[in-house]
Formats: structure tokens, sequence, C-alpha cells
């Protein structure tokens, strides 16, 4: 197969002659280890999505848009704005729009799923579906792919099954909206569950209605959303009719919905009882900027399978509500709370149980708390793996103390926007926690140099976030050199930081992200220097 300067197969810059489709197929099915190679694949597939072969739509129905000039592909499967544009998707958000409703898809996954060439063959020895093999030299060589399936060309290959679900699994949940446009047949094939269950729909009140000619309002067909088995969904603006209007037209999402989120919605006691009544499969619950449910509503809706609760920017949200969720959940794994009216008192409703299940408590910008409110997480809930105190101005070192000898089994700890947080704190953090991977100290303005130090000898530390730290300068840095488990650091927005302590990061080769973001010590020189010497760091600037 021919290479070309990139190192790709030459086949993979693709014209618009229809022979080149036979070419690429021969080509390709002969070498086997390039026949499983998703960017390749991506590359053909995305370059033709307005524009694809008459073979690829089996005489079923036509491509939305056929104005392939206006479309640009690019290697890893980035869409152009113009091809997202004709699919009815939103770009710049990074949304996914179902082709016939307004609804916005918002991927959980952070990356393409990658599929190995050694995927293709799995089987069972000796079964008939395992591949056979043949001796070359005394080796086993599998047979060409073109031996494997009943395609012959790349017509018919574009119409395999067997390897249409392969293929499909290589693109991003963004890239499979517009793919499921080609034809009735790639859309039925995409619109398998499988492939949509880390997936988030986001559907606005406005998305859940049509409007008559009589300016009547019918609620839209959400036939493709319950074909999908999306297992998670956020609904925004929705009032109780809504939500109930929303469970009788999917029935299907009784049993498939697994997590529920509610945003600035009018959601009231009642509504929020019946929703967890009828959606009798959730178990993680999310509701930010609802304003119209009570403490009672809390005590009366709550079902003891929820796992997971996040509550945010609820204005009647107050200790009492917290006693609902300790008491209503007694299996709850993760607790999120943003709240502005609570105090020391809330984690005392939490009772002190040896076998508790709560792993995750991250408690976000509850101003009333004081150094109190750690004794009560450490009485009750020692075992937290993940604890998050951003925003809690209050706290002083005297807690992080508390914090660092009686939960040794932390992973991730978060002092964000703490400004009583000194140096003697990060020390009482290096010698006590061995286990911690995650620690963020952004805006934690009296962190020094000699705090950085403490911390150089974490040996577990994989992400460090010193984000306007404004008093850290290049000799705290270099305690960081060694740190050779660092994968995430970030060190922007720090004003004392130059291009000479920053440019001995490189020794840190494990790093796979940087950000520089606001950093006066990061210039152009500095960023090619990396480059160099980071080659797998992402940098952020």
């Amino acid at each position: 197969m021919n290479i070309n300067a990139q190192g790709l197969p030459a086949l993979i810059i693709l014209n618009e002659q229809r022979e080149s489709h036979s070419i690429f197929y021969e080509d390709v099915c002969n070498d086997e280890d390039a026949v499983w190679q998703p960017v390749l694949w991506k590359q053909y597939c995305i370059s033709r999505h307005t524009k694809l072969p008459s073979f690829a739509m089996n005489g079923i129905s036509e491509p939305t848009s056929t104005d392939n000039n206006n479309t640009t592909s690019k290697i890893g499967g980035v869409l152009s704005n113009h091809a997202a544009e004709e699919a009815g998707l939103n770009a710049k958000t990074g949304g996914d729009i179902e082709p016939d409703t307004d609804t916005q898809l918002s991927a959980t996954t952070s990356g393409t799923l990658k599929m190995e060439s050694s995927d293709i063959t799995k089987g069972k020895e000796g079964s008939e579906t395992a591949p056979k093999k043949t001796l070359i030299n005394g080796k086993s060589k599998r047979l060409p792919f073109t031996r494997m399936l009943s395609a012959k060309t790349l017509q018919e290959l574009m119409q395999d099954d067997q390897f249409l679900l392969r293929l499909f699994a290589c693109f991003t949940p963004f890239e499979k909206c517009v793919l499921a446009q080609v034809c009735h047949r790639w859309k039925d094939l995409l619109y398998q569950p499988k492939y949509w269950q880390l997936v988030t729909p986001i559907i606005h009140k406005r998305d859940l209605y049509d409007e008559t000619e009589d300016t009547h309002k019918s609620f839209t067909s959400l036939a493709s959303f319950e074909q999908r088995g999306f297992e998670s969904v956020c609904l925004v603006s929705v009032s109780d009719l809504d939500i109930c209007e929303f469970i009788d037209h999917c029935p299907k999402t009784k049993k498939t919905l697994k997590a529920v989120s509610l945003k600035r919605s009018t959601v009231t006691d009642a509504g929020l009882e019946v929703m967890l009544e009828q959606l009798g499969s959730v178990e993680s619950l999310e509701l930010s900027g609802c304003n119209d449910f009570t403490e009672a509503g809390l005590w009366s809706s709550l079902q003891p399978r929820i796992v997971s609760l996040s509550i945010s920017d609820c204005i009647s949200v107050a200790d009492e509500s917290v006693a609902a969720v300790a008491q209503r959940l007694p299996n709850l794994r993760e607790l999120n709370l943003q709240a502005y009216h609570v105090t020391d008192s809330l984690l005392a409703y939490f009772p002190a149980r040896p076998n508790s299940s709560m792993a995750v408590l991250r408690l976000k910008s509850c101003w009333e708390l004081t150094n109190h409110a750690v004794v009560n997480i450490v009485q009750c809930l020692p075992q937290l793996s993940v604890l998050s105190l951003s925003g809690c101005s209050k706290i002083t070192d005297e807690a992080v103390e508390l914090i660092a000898e009686n939960m040794s089994q932390l992973k991730s700890l978060d002092l964000s926007w703490c400004p009583k947080i000194t140096d003697s704190a990060l020390e009482y953090v290096a010698c006590d926690l061995p286990k911690l991977e995650e620690l963020v100290l952004d805006r934690c303005v009296r962190i020094t140099d000699t705090g950085i130090g403490f911390l150089s000898t974490m040996n577990c530390m994989r992400a460090l976030y010193l984000r306007w730290c404004c008093h850290v300068q290049d000799f705290g840095l270099q305690h960081l050199y060694n740190m050779k488990s660092l994968a995430i650091l970030s060190v922007a927005g720090c004003p004392l930081l130059t291009a000479a302590g920053l440019s001995g990061l490189a020794q840190l080769k494990n790093l796979e992200e940087l950000e520089l973001t606001n950093c006066p010590g990061s210039s152009p020189e500095l960023l090619q220097y990396f480059t160099l010497n980071l080659s797998k760091c992402t940098i952020v600037h």
C-alpha cells in the first residue's frame, strides 16, 4: 500500500471519481492491519457524508445535502460547521440535534471509541464463527478480510451489517447523528441503544411541542428518542405538566431512564413525587435552578434507590433539606450540594455508620460552613474518597489538618476558593494523605513556594491545579520537576512564573495536559519547546 508524506495510506486522500471506490476497497481489504483504522474509515465516510454513492442509499432515501464543495473533512472526523448546519446540528456547542426534532445531545465521553485491528477476528476457537488460520513460514496468518464477509465490492460492504456495526463504533455521537441521515438502513443500525448509553439528550420545553396551523400546540413525536434507549435525559424549563406529558408519550423511559436532570424548571413537590414514582429506574437525580419545590417535597418524593443526588441554585434548600436527603437515601453514594443557606449542622444528620455507602461529597459555595462542619464530616463520613469544599471561604488550616488525620482514603480533595488556606495545610496533606491523586488549589492566594515543596513528596499525585495562585514563583515550580506521576498540571493565571521556570516542566514526560492560560511566562518560543519535548501533552494556552 502506498504511503504519503504524512504516513497515512495514500488512498485516504480520496478524489470524487466513482472508480476510486473499488480501488479503495481492494487495497484496504488486502491489508489486514489497515481494515480497522478508525481514522481511515472516518475520513472516507465523513468526506462523503453529504454526497454518498448511490449504493449507500439502497433506493430508500436521498441524503440531506448534495453540496459536497461546502464540506471540509479533517483527520479524526471533525465536521465542518457548514456540514453540521446542513444536518441540523449545533457544532459550536458540541451538541447533536435529532434531524426531526431540536433535541440537543451532550456527549459524556471525551474521545472517540477506538477499535483494534485484532478485534475483527475475535471468536471462540473451534467455533463456526471463529476465523480460520493458515500457516505461512510456520506462523499462523488470518485470511484476508474479504474472505470474512460476504461483501465483494465496496458497494456491498457499505450494506453489510457486520461491517457497519464495527465501523459506526469508531465515530463520536455527534458524527453518528450525521451518518444516520444517509438512509433508513444506516439510521436503524445507528439508533441501537448500545451507541447512546453515554449520551445525555438536552430537551428544552420548546422542543416538546409543535405548533399546528390553528396555533394549537401538540406534543412532538419522540419515537427516535425511545428507539435509541437513552439512559439519561436533561429537561430544561419544564413544568409539572410537561414532565407528565413527556412520560406519557415515552412509556419506555419508565424502564430505561437511570438519570434525570431538571434545570431552571418550575417543578413542584407534586411534580417531583409523580416523576420519581413513574420513572422507577431512576438512580441519579439533579435539580438545578428549581425554586418551586420545598423541603416537604424532598421528604415525600425521594426514593431509597437513588444513589446520586445533585442540588444547586435552589433557594429553598437549607439544613432541613439535607436532613431529608440523609434519612430518605440510605444508599446514597454521591452528594453534590451548592446552597448558600446551610450551616455547620447539616452534616450532623448523616449517621455515623461503619458501612456507609457515601464515597463522594462535594459542597460548593456553602459560605456559612466553618471548621465545625469539617468536624462533622470526619466523624460521620470518614470513608470518603472524594471531598470538595470549593468556595467554603471560612475553612482554615485546622480543618485541613482534621481531614488529613482522619480521612486517609481520600483520592481527590478540592480546596479551591478557600482564601484562608496556607502552606501549613499543604504540609498536613503531604504527610497524611498518601493516596491522594488529585488536589485543586485554585485561588488559594496564600499558597507559596514552600507549600509547593511539601507537595513534591507525593508520589501518587496525578492532577494538580494551581490556577491563580499569585505567590507561586519559579523556585516553587522547580519542586514539581521530579513528580513523575503528574499527568495534569494547571498554572493558569500565575503571574510570577517565567518562561525559564516553565520550561523545566518538560522533564515531566508523563504529562498529558498542561494549562498555561493567562500565564505571562508563556511565549510562542516556549510553546514550540513544549511541542518538541512534550509531544504527547496537550498544551492549553
